[in-house]
């Protein structure tokens, strides 16, 4: 019991950590409490989520040793979850190919912010020719000469739409690989989750069968011993067949545990042969959001935190920026600069000059040719820019519709994991006394399968062979509902978690919070949502120079942690009085304002910081 509880409260202080590192820190900039489109306020009155048995969650086991021993050939590999979920954020290599895509989108940045800036030739050049030339008069003159020079050229030719409007789209498509490197880490944090939750189920399985196991063995021998002349020689079989079956439920979890260690080991990236021993008992829920928590109050959150909301944002803010480049484009000019002291022009275009005639080099002195062009271009008369512009528009509403059809999605997957876990803490409460009634039935069939009572002149016995068996095969239906139920629970618990959008961000470590900013209008051809924050950049991320300033505030010193061991959830944060919603605490807010319903998205204007606004008198 001591290393039972030991576990318990190591798993509960990770789980308040990750909640600890939530509150006071995101990756994000700005993270509006408001809600999107079609979202409904909190209704009053809306129940949460039931919570599992308390024995449990105080680490009191439902009378099966929840721990198996694995066999003399495996390799165990001993692991707790709290070093899972990290290991999920730096080892996969989903999350690393993110990295690398961000780091990709971050040179893309810093190419399209010089692009005004002019290209340098150094070198030299000669130059030869021999025999007949015709002159400015169309006369045919026979020459020998050469040239030589040796220097350098500043050559450039740039549009100013390209070069007011790239760096800003480039900008864009950089947060959007920043929000998809924060969704593939929130992706392996769960795949993490669900494959060590695959391994306490099966673990638990073959705790279960191997208590069944001992149980049919024992009322095998046991009938074997009434067929003598209590019950007939069929009983005898019957209990063999059982015992059978519960040895192969027996090599059934064993596997079932091996193929969920190999999972595991493939999503951290560990050794696929050992097998993977986890340090809490698999009886053990964990609880990571607040039971009394509202459907209604999680959808505007997640809405708000999730990074594929923020990555669909620059997304349109991409697009946007592309649909005013080409709109400008042919009422602005293009700067086209040339050195042209040499052939073809482009080269050379200050140095050293010199030449003469036949092989003759002489005469060396200075020289600067330059030539400064700006032209309006019209592409195919002017109706090619109009196409270019019509294509642009299209790439920017296809953006928007992804964007609400991601908003969809998103309120959906909250709903579902919601409805999961509520599901789960439901056959929770019902599974965990079934089996505690289910071990008391099979232990009380198998001490009475040997007595015997007088009914008239014959002998009967209190419980039939074929009762225990059902006894038996009651146990071990028990157990595996039992622990099916518990690994549902804590997995639905995890697919809210993510479904929330904050699991990498609170495993991760600390970051620093974003200042408070402005709010700004909607700009010309903006879908109007209120949007999710742009990501800041992660630690990976190279940097970028000559980025705009970020004021922030060093988050506070993390408090000493003080978790009782009867619960394992972390305590569910209350905000301060007029402050928005903290993106990374679970909080239900009663009677907090949220915009009405069927309200259309804001998209924030690219470099612009925006915090919650709240309709007046709401």
């Amino acid at each position: 019991m001591r290393r039972v509880r030991r576990s318990l409260f190591a798993c509960a202080v990770a789980v308040s950590g990750a909640a600890a590192g939530c509150s006071t820190a995101d990756t994000f900039l700005d993270r509006p409490a408001s809600t999107a489109r079609g979202q409904l306020q909190t209704r009053p009155g809306t129940t949460g989520i039931a919570s599992p048995p308390k024995s449990l969650s105080a680490g009191k086991p439902p009378a099966v040793n929840a721990a198996p021993p694995l066999e003399p050939a495996d390799r165990p590999l001993p692991i707790n979850l709290a070093t899972a979920l990290r290991l999920s954020n730096a080892r996969p290599l989903d999350v690393q190919i993110a990295g690398q895509q961000v780091a990709a989108a971050a040179a893309v940045y810093d190419r399209a912010r010089v692009l005004w800036l002019p290209n340098v030739s150094l070198g030299t050049d000669y130059f030869a020719h021999t025999g007949p030339q015709q002159n400015f008069a169309g006369e045919l003159v026979k020459s020998n000469r050469n040239t030589f020079m040796a220097g350098f050229g500043p050559n450039v030719v740039f549009s100013f739409s390209d070069a007011v409007y790239a760096p800003l789209a480039a900008r864009q498509e950089l947060r959007l690989r920043q929000a998809q490197q924060q969704s593939a880490a929130n992706d392996s944090t769960l795949a993490a989750a669900e494959a060590y939750f695959g391994i306490q189920q099966a673990r638990g399985d073959l705790a279960g069968a191997l208590a069944a196991e001992a149980r049919a063995e024992e009322l095998a021998r046991k009938t074997t011993e009434l067929t003598k002349g209590l019950a007939p020689p069929a009983e005898e079989h019957r209990a063999r067949a059982e015992l059978g079956r519960r040895k192969i439920a027996v090599a059934a979890a064993r596997e079932r545990w091996r193929t969920a260690s190999a999972e595991l080991a493939r999503v951290l990236r560990l050794d696929a042969a050992a097998v993977v021993e986890p340090a809490e008992p698999a009886f053990l829920p964990v609880t990571v959001i607040d039971p009394t928590v509202a459907v209604d109050d999680l959808i505007p959150l997640a809405l708000s935190t999730r990074p594929e909301l923020a990555g669909n944002q620059a997304l349109v803010q991409a697009t946007l920026a592309r649909l005013k480049q080409e709109k400008i484009r042919p009422l602005v000019p293009s700067l086209a600069v040339r050195s042209v002291s040499t052939n073809p022009s482009g080269s050379l275009g200050y140095g050293t000059f010199g030449g003469g005639r036949s092989g003759d080099l002489k005469n060396f002195d200075g020289r600067f040719d330059i030539d400064v062009q700006l032209l309006w271009e019209f592409s195919a008369l002017g109706l090619g820019n109009r196409a270019r512009v019509h294509e642009r528009r299209a790439e920017h509403e296809l953006a928007t519709l992804e964007l609400f059809r991601t908003q969809d999605r998103i309120a959906a997957e909250v709903a579902t994991a919601f409805a999961q876990v509520r599901a789960a803490a439901l056959r929770l409460n019902a599974a965990e006394p079934a089996l505690r009634e289910a071990i008391e039935l099979v232990q009380k069939s198998t001490e009475g399968l040997g007595q015997t009572r007088r009914v008239g002149d014959a002998l009967t016995l209190v419980v039939r062979p074929q009762e225990a068996v059902a006894a038996v095969q009651a146990f071990a239906q028990a157990s595996t509902d039992f622990f099916a139920a518990v690994a549902d629970y804590n997995r639905a618990q995890f697919r809210l978690y993510r479904a929330l959008g904050h699991p990498a961000q609170c495993l991760a470590g600390a970051v620093t919070p974003a200042a408070a900013a402005t709010t700004e209008p909607p700009g010309e051809g903006q879908p109007r949502m209120n949007a999710p924050a742009q990501p800041e950049p992660l630690p990976v991320v190279p940097s970028v120079r000559a980025e705009p300033p970020v004021s922030v505030v060093a988050p506070p010193a993390a408090p000493e942690l003080k978790v009782p061991l009867p619960d394992v959830a972390p305590p569910l944060l209350s905000p301060k009085p007029a402050v928005p919603l903290p993106v990374q605490e679970w909080v239900s807010v009663p009677g907090a304002p949220l915009p009405p319903e069927n309200r259309s998205p804001v998209v924030i204007e690219e470099a612009r910081e925006v915090v919650p606004k709240v309709p007046d008198g709401k």
